[in-house]
């Protein structure tokens, strides 16, 4: 038994260790207080964003310093560290948090996905699976996806980093279900016949990059033609199908464009769906950037064919204004998704008791992930703090600035609109009435505005090619945005192109 008048020992020791672990065990005090100047940065960044440029290059002595630094020795103070973010890392940011910022697919973050990242990353909690809170809630916000696209019960779906990994997740499904062997067993190497898949020339790269990674090879996809408004035909569809079935091939999956991110253009759903159908081909719809309009009711009909597709692509972090990184990827037979990618042995899958260890199957099972980061958290509270009704309201403003934009460029001599636009992209160039025949002309001078009208800080416009030709272009998914800031567009490229000229 112990002398009470002995020394504590235990005690001892435990206050040597809590001084050597002491930057790492905060007191609620000092989290209180860094954590306040933290709220403090952002709340100061994202009010005061408006009044500065929409972009500012790093200067190259601050690139300079990132690249040739060396790993830090000794720690620093939380405030030495936020001193450094607040003076090297903030002045110059991507700018897709401003009001004038319209390029690629790039919106500004919703603040309670924001608040949301902290109290995950608190929790920190790897989401492969298991009986916890995070996991539900990834469970919850997938089933909601799947009421809004009308997906059945026995779907699934992940959270994913975005739309290249979603469409690698549900084009290694088409492969497995589609191949017609057991794709897992044997390999692609002993097939003597050319396994196919069919886009137009609309569609993302990921797609590619996802059919080379699968193993087939880019020789493995078929261009599909598309009309005048970038959509695919469907008749050319089918005949490149007959076609290449008819020489001894296997169509594995068509890509279709629910809101091509060059121009929003949106495939025809519904009779791809069944020409899919008729040649028992899957249906993969990416619908990354668009798929969200189908909360409006400009573009309801025409996206609810997405309810048809095999698997479909909708990035939360696009038009849903979710912090990156927010992908997600559904795919309508569940359980051929787990076959897919499952290696637990039946013995010791979990089939739904939620009382038990395993509870549910685990999401590891469904995807190539196992470490999962708590992505479903900004999500879940985004979507309840708007509330479908608020982003339908803002997803329709958007759409309206970018009808606006179209309506105010249509009838200009000095600039020429790509039509027809669709959903929130608005494609057009400066096209001088002198120097409309001088198409290698237009397309220098173009990409010299471009370079302006970035660099001048004012608004941001991303670029694109169309039919061999350079256009600007203008993403509205930006619901900070006002009329006049759209508007500003025109004015800004034109002064820009004045002072190319000079």
């Amino acid at each position: 038994m112990r002398n009470p008048d002995e020394p504590r020992t235990d005690l001892m020791h435990r206050d040597e260790d809590r001084e050597d672990r002491k930057e790492w065990d905060w007191s609620p005090d000092e989290i209180k207080r860094v954590g306040y100047r933290v709220i403090d940065l952002v709340a100061e960044y994202l009010t005061t964003l408006p009044e500065k440029p929409v972009f500012r290059p790093v200067p190259r002595e601050l690139a300079a310093k990132r690249l040739d630094s060396a790993p830090p020795e000794s720690g620093q103070t939380p405030d030495a560290i936020l001193d450094a973010f607040q003076t090297e890392l903030a002045p110059f940011p991507f700018g897709n948090g401003h009001p004038r910022f319209y390029g690629w697919v790039n919106p500004p973050p919703a603040v309670m996905g924001i608040f949301a990242e902290a109290l995950a990353a608190a929790m920190n909690p790897s989401c492969a699976g298991g009986n916890h809170a995070a996991i539900y809630v990834e469970r919850e916000v997938v089933n909601w996806f799947k009421q809004i696209a009308g997906f059945p019960a026995g779907s699934m779906g992940l959270l994913v980093s975005g739309g290249s990994m979603a469409a690698l997740t549900a084009l290694a499904v088409a492969r497995h279900v589609k191949c017609g062997f057991d794709v897992r067993t044997e390999g692609l190497q002993t097939r003597p016949h050319r396994l196919l898949f069919y886009k137009t020339g609309e569609a993302h790269g990921c797609h590619q990059k996802a059919i080379e990674l699968l193993g087939f090879g880019s020789q493995s996809v078929r261009t599909v033609t598309r009309n005048r408004a970038l959509q695919m035909i469907p008749s050319a569809l089918e005949a490149a199908l007959q076609k290449d079935i008819v020489e001894g091939c296997t169509p594995i999956a068509v890509i279709a464009s629910a809101g091509a991110v060059n121009t929003g253009a949106i495939d025809p759903l519904d009779e791809i769906a069944d020409i899919c159908s008729r040649h028992n081909v899957w249906l993969h719809v990416d619908g990354a950037y668009g798929a969200p309009a189908i909360l409006s009711r400009r573009y309801a009909k025409e996206l609810s064919a997405l309810s048809r597709a095999d698997s479909l692509v909708l990035d939360p972090h696009k038009w849903l204004y979710v912090p990156v990184e927010a992908g997600l990827v559904l795919v309508r037979d569940g359980e051929a998704m787990r076959a897919a990618f499952s290696l637990v042995p039946p013995y010791l899958r979990t089939d739904g008791q939620v009382d038990g260890v395993g509870g549910l199957p685990w999401f590891s099972e469904y995807g190539f992930q196992q470490t999962r980061g708590f992505r479903a958290l900004k999500v879940w509270m985004a979507l309840r703090h708007h509330g479908l009704a608020g982003y339908r309201k803002s997803i329709e403003r958007d759409i309206a600035l970018a009808e606006g934009l179209a309506a105010a460029i249509r009838p200009l001599d000095d600039f020429e609109l790509f039509e027809p636009t669709s959903l929130s992209i608005v494609c057009f160039r400066y096209c001088p009435p002198n120097a409309r025949d001088n198409q290698r002309g237009l397309d220098s001078l173009n990409k010299a505005i471009l370079e302006k009208v970035q660099l001048g800080g004012r608004v941001f416009l991303s670029s694109t090619v169309i039919d061999d030709k350079f256009w600007l272009r203008a993403c509205i998914i930006n619901p900070l945005a006002a009329e006049a800031d759209v508007q500003t567009i025109i004015d800004v490229v034109r002064e820009a192109a004045v002072s190319v000229a000079n």
